[in-house]
């Protein structure tokens, strides 16, 4: 029987930078063995009868393989933005990109009204260093219209040899006209985690979720408290804006670095017995030192795990913007030498038993940052409420997120700056350090 074998919870994202995690189970487990009623079997027809007249009188001879890739990739994507078809090729380059690198630009991207959005640049790639915004809406490549293309096919054609040159076509909200930004290819390595220290305070940032990111997480850790004395450290900063997601696993791994017990997250399916549960083990890395959680509108999914986590454990307080809002987890599901579907497969609840689904994580302090004037109306963050074809909240209620914007220079960054006052005691906030009981979870 095929098997499921990777989960995702990733963010707004299916393009430049992919991850998957972990966990199998049966098919059957989610329904798949189930008898289609006569009505299917009907409908299956007419997508048979409808594929034979193609092939018989499509004014040109047409490429089957591709009308049947087209026609999966359609059911997929009807189903909610974070479910789709990848082929042999595609499955392929997703598996060598989990490992943290990977040939490219360094964007994270989705699909949004028939072209590709920007999520993210990635620091220190030629995306970022060629000026790529965060939602910024690539229209064409090399002057190929996006339109009309699935995101996997725009993704591939964004990557290509090492130091060779794509020209980017940008709308950009707020600007004139378009822009055309050459970007040259390079491989793009992910370095998950960078740290450094801020005087008496550990600043550790996580880009996303791979392979290496627990393992990076530990060695920044270690390395902070043996460069500042046990007795000057104030505590950490960990910062996860901008940061879409990945691995499931790695973000459990991350939350319990500064958990020493209780329920990380749970997953929910469509049945109920496809819950699981994930629980902290004993021992916080950091030794109980104050923790602040930086997060904004480009913080999602695997993100919003470790912010959830943190938050209901009164662990870390959480300082910045709300988050994306994305709340499920997909499994990427193997058929054979077909490729593989990425899908939709399960809702994730943080310990109290809170689904962010559209709605996003609540900062305990909200601290807005302000965008430059060349910035303003430029750049803005909807949130996963605002895509097409979302998975709805369970309680009918949405948010719409919030911007992404990080200044490049840290003398700028007013979440970060707040973040070192309040952990200097400089200034004063009745969250922090957060205080009252952990929820239960239900």
């Amino acid at each position: 029987m095929m098997k499921k074998v990777s989960l995702l919870a990733t963010g707004a994202l299916i393009g430049a930078v992919v991850a998957v995690g972990v966990g199998k189970a049966d098919l059957s487990s989610i329904g798949i063995a189930n008898a289609a009623a006569p009505d299917t079997y009907r409908q299956l027809a007419l997508f048979g009868d409808v594929f034979e007249r193609i092939r018989a009188d499509y004014v040109e001879v047409p490429d089957e393989q591709k009308l049947i890739e087209a026609a999966v990739n359609g059911m997929l994507t009807s189903l909610d933005p974070h479910s789709s078809y990848m082929n042999p090729k595609s499955f392929e380059d997703m598996q060598v990109q989990t490992k943290g690198e990977f040939g490219g630009l360094g964007i994270e991207v989705t699909m949004q009204d028939g072209v590709v959005k920007v999520v993210t640049p990635i620091d220190d790639t030629p995306a970022a260093k060629a000026g790529i915004l965060s939602g910024d809406l690539i229209v064409a490549l090399d002057g190929e219209q996006v339109q009309g293309m699935t995101l996997q096919q725009a993704v591939e054609k964004m990557r290509g040899p090492v130091n060779s040159p794509i020209t980017l076509t940008v709308v950009r909200e707020g600007a004139s006209k378009s822009l055309e930004i050459t970007v040259k290819r390079d491989v793009i390595r992910i370095q998950s985690v960078r740290s450094r220290e801020e005087d008496d305070v550990g600043y550790i940032r996580i880009t996303q979720f791979t392979e290496q990111t627990y393992d990076g997480l530990k060695a920044a850790i270690e390395k902070i408290e043996k460069d500042i004395p046990k007795d000057k450290l104030k505590g950490f900063i960990i910062d996860l804006r901008n940061n879409p997601g990945g691995l499931l696993d790695q973000a459990i791994a991350v939350s319990d670095t500064f958990l020493d017990k209780g329920e990380i997250v749970s997953t929910r399916g469509r049945h109920e017995d496809e819950t699981r549960r994930y629980s902290a083990r004993s021992g916080d890395m950091t030794g109980g030192k104050p923790v602040i959680v930086l997060t904004n509108g480009g913080s999602a999914s695997a993100s919003e795990i470790v912010a959830g986590a943190l938050q209901d454990h009164r662990r870390a307080t959480i300082l910045g913007t709300r988050s994306f809002g994305k709340g499920s987890v997909q499994t990427i599901i193997p058929l054979g030498e077909n490729g593989a579907i990425r899908l939709t497969t399960a809702r994730y609840y943080t310990p109290s038993g809170t689904s962010i689904q559209a709605k996003g994580i609540t900062p305990d302090i909200e601290v807005k940052q302000e965008l430059p004037d060349d910035l303003k109306g430029q750049v803005e963050t909807k949130g996963e409420a605002s895509l097409p074809g979302h998975l709805s909240s369970q309680d009918g209620t949405e948010e719409t997120g919030s911007g992404a914007y990080v200044p490049p220079d840290a003398k700028d960054d007013k979440q970060l700056n707040t973040a070192l006052d309040l952990l200097r005691g400089l200034q004063a906030n009745s969250a922090f350090p957060p205080k009252g009981d952990t929820p239960v979870p239900n």
